[in-house]
């Protein structure tokens, strides 16, 4: 792991809210504003790509826990953005917080967390299920 990753570390991600990722069309809702869901992704993203270029070769992240609340609804054809900011590094778990917003201000607030993984090793054991299926 490299010694440049540590508390600080920020990101943000921009998208525009399409009818694709809406409630109605995810299935998480039957309106089409912008889904939970699709926010939570774009949170764990933007974790995710915060701390990426700090990793070594051949180690990823991957999402383990989510604690985010969606405060406010956002139409189609609206900029979402969201942040993250790295709060501790445990050995190989992080901790983020994480906030997303849209042009009229906060929609949605939480924790995620995420584990450094050896991509090599990870997806070996996840092939070892499908195997012993």
């Amino acid at each position: 792991m490299s010694g440049q990753l540590k508390a600080g570390l920020k990101s943000k991600t921009e998208i525009v809210v399409t009818e694709d990722i809406t409630a109605k069309k995810v299935g998480s809702g039957a309106v089409e504003v912008y889904a939970t869901p699709m926010m939570i992704a774009l949170m764990e993203q933007t974790a995710a790509e915060c701390v990426q270029p700090y990793l070594e070769e051949g180690q990823a992240t991957v999402g383990t826990k989510v604690d985010v609340s969606h405060i406010a609804a956002t139409p189609v054809g609206m900029k979402v953005y969201a942040q993250a900011e790295l709060l501790e590094v445990d050995r190989r778990r992080l901790a983020f917080k994480v906030e997303a917003f849209d042009e009229q201000g906060k929609i949605g607030e939480g924790t995620h967390e995420r584990f450094i993984i050896d991509i090599e090793k990870f997806m070996a054991k996840a092939q070892e299920k499908a195997i012993q299926n």
